[in-house]
């Protein structure tokens, strides 16, 4: 089969569910790009910070957005793809994860313009070989006709375990019970949304992850890609070796 486009694999769930993860080190081992798009949410919540604009302006958050200074530059490694962030000049790559951030990123996600400005910089990753996307819409919004969509799954406690365990290991205070609650409130923000809610593509393969480890969950995509008769034949990179990597989103 000839491609009129580039393929696509969209990867979509709720923060937690290790879809950034997966994402990164599929891309790497099939050679192709990646997007994490909910960076690019991140990015825009930190420069409404750095701005002094309310996380509720919508028409000023969309300003912004059309003309948001930020870089991806990516690099490859044997935990799959890492991108450098930077805003303005600045390196913010480790600022954006912050769970402040990410519950900001979380409550500008929810605007109609927001979300309609950031669409054309998502499609713009669409190049050869092929694109490895996460994210919330990806597969229901950004990219419908993606050969094959994933949606992963996990239960806010075990999704809120491993994000402790990750601040834990940084040094940083948090409670689980803060967590759980964090995480069922952006649940509900993302899923009740008038635009892009997240939920899963009808045609979408959905992965439980709670019982299972990165390196499984890649194993079960890689899988279904084998199975995809859509794909042409695809030379895998080495089998990745699976180092320690970050699940939060």
């Amino acid at each position: 089969m000839i491609f009129q486009k580039e393929p696509v694999i969209t990867i979509d769930g709720a923060s937690g569910t290790g879809k950034g993860t997966v994402s990164q080190i599929l891309a790497t081992r099939l050679g192709w790009k990646f997007l994490d798009s909910g960076a690019l949410y991140r990015v825009l919540a930190l420069a409404a910070q750095k701005h002094s604009v309310a996380f509720d302006n919508e028409k000023a958050l969309e300003v912004l957005a059309e003309h948001l200074d930020v870089q991806f530059n990516v690099s490859a490694g044997t935990a799959g793809q890492s991108s450098l962030i930077i805003l303005e000049g600045e390196d913010v790559t480790d600022v954006i994860r912050t769970e402040k951030i990410g519950n900001a990123a979380s409550q500008i996600a929810a605007l109609p313009a927001v979300r309609a400005s950031l669409l054309s910089r998502q499609k713009a990753f669409r190049e050869a070989p092929g694109l490895v996307a996460d994210g919330r819409d990806m597969g229901t919004v950004v990219f419908p006709d993606a050969e094959l969509k994933i949606f992963l799954t996990a239960s806010p406690e075990e999704r809120a375990l491993r994000r402790y365990n990750q601040l834990k290991e940084r040094g940083i205070s948090v409670t689980l019970s803060d967590l759980i609650k964090e995480l069922r409130e952006r649940d509900r923000r993302d899923q009740e949304r008038t635009v892009a809610p997240l939920k899963p593509a009808e045609d979408a393969v959905r992965i439980d992850t709670d019982r299972l480890s990165i390196d499984q969950v890649v194993e079960r995509i890689v899988s279904e890609i084998k199975r995809k008769k859509a794909f042409p034949a695809i030379s895998f990179l080495m089998p990745i070796e699976f180092a320690e990597v970050e699940v939060a989103e």
